[in-house]
């Protein structure tokens, strides 16, 4: 090989790989995030069927104190097999239950006690799983309810309007850190994010994003990634008619925040209220130096506030 080309392939290699290796060698400062343990909770175990798809599901049923009528929230779990114990949930749903909002919160199908297999349903299938919850909650007579809607989070926030599509009787629809982009261009935008996080620099992050984009969480299930990798949400948030609160942290490394932001807010939709949390990334956390709870306080007073009005 020639001189000079010696030097160019020096060059590119020092600009692939010495920044990855700089950053490599930087401590790293992980944060410990307070969450609500499953122990710290009170709830009822409760049992109902997805007629439409005959699958048996359950899941967990939190009740507030007092006689009501309540508020009630269907909870839509993001992406992965649910935990029981997850505390990310469980900071939302004490806070609700707390708050006088009845939740039901879901075995994802396929996950603790719910039959099925997630890994093979479309966001379309999923939405079935929580019109079933729905109407368990309709007919059940143990719990006076004064309307019944939906939380979506994460890959929830994705399946929430088609939820809205198809129930008549909703009464409003949160989404919390949902992406409001096909789930192939969030996948870039994930991909991307951890180029740079390992050290690649931009622009070269961007072009090594294409050629490994298809995130291994996928890879390990082609069947759901060919099932919801082209899904396009926008549809279904354009013809959302119920009160809709949608939440998103400006740092999310997960969903691209300000991209989705922007889409909702160019529907011009008058039911759709969006908001931004500077500081925050996807889990909502307080951020830097003003609490280490996994949800920040003033998001989920939002939330509350937004079902129960005071």
């Amino acid at each position: 090989m020639k001189p000079w080309r010696w030097k160019i392939a020096a060059l590119a290699l020092t600009v692939l790989f010495v920044p990855v290796l700089v950053q490599q060698l930087l401590p790293a400062e992980p944060r410990q995030l307070e969450r609500v343990a499953l122990a710290d909770t009170r709830y009822l175990e409760i049992e109902f069927q997805n007629r439409s798809q005959d699958l048996a599901l359950a899941g967990l049923l939190f009740v507030p104190e007092g006689d009501g009528p309540f508020p009630a929230a269907v909870v839509i779990h993001g992406s992965g097999t649910s935990r029981r114990d997850n505390g990310w949930y469980l900071t939302l749903t004490k806070h609700l239950q707390d708050s006088g909002i009845v939740v039901l919160l879901p075995d994802k199908r396929g996950s603790e006690k719910s039959e099925g297999d997630w890994k093979t349903s479309s966001f379309e299938d999923l939405a079935t799983d929580t019109l079933a919850a729905i109407a368990h909650l309709r007919a059940q007579q143990s719990v006076p309810l004064s309307g019944i809607g939906v939380i979506g989070m994460s890959q929830g926030g994705w399946i929430a309007p088609v939820v809205a599509s198809q129930e008549d009787d909703l009464a409003f629809l949160v989404s919390m850190v949902g992406s409001v982009v096909t789930p192939r261009e969030q996948l870039l935008y994930e991909e991307n994010y951890n180029l740079r996080q390992f050290g690649f620099l931009p622009g070269i992050s961007n072009v090594l994003a294409y050629a490994g984009y298809a995130n291994v969480r996928y890879l390990a299930q082609p069947q759901l990634y060919d099932l919801i990798v082209d899904y396009d949400p926008l549809p279904y948030w354009q013809d959302v008619s119920i009160d809709s609160l949608v939440l998103f942290g400006a740092d999310d490394t997960n969903v691209p925040s300000t991209e989705s932001a922007k889409r909702l807010v160019t529907l011009d939709n008058p039911h759709i209220r969006v908001e931004v949390y500077q500081g925050s990334g996807h889990a909502l956390e307080s951020p830097s130096q003003q609490g280490n709870s996994i949800i920040r306080k003033d998001a989920l007073n939002e939330i509350s506030g937004f079902i129960k009005p005071k």
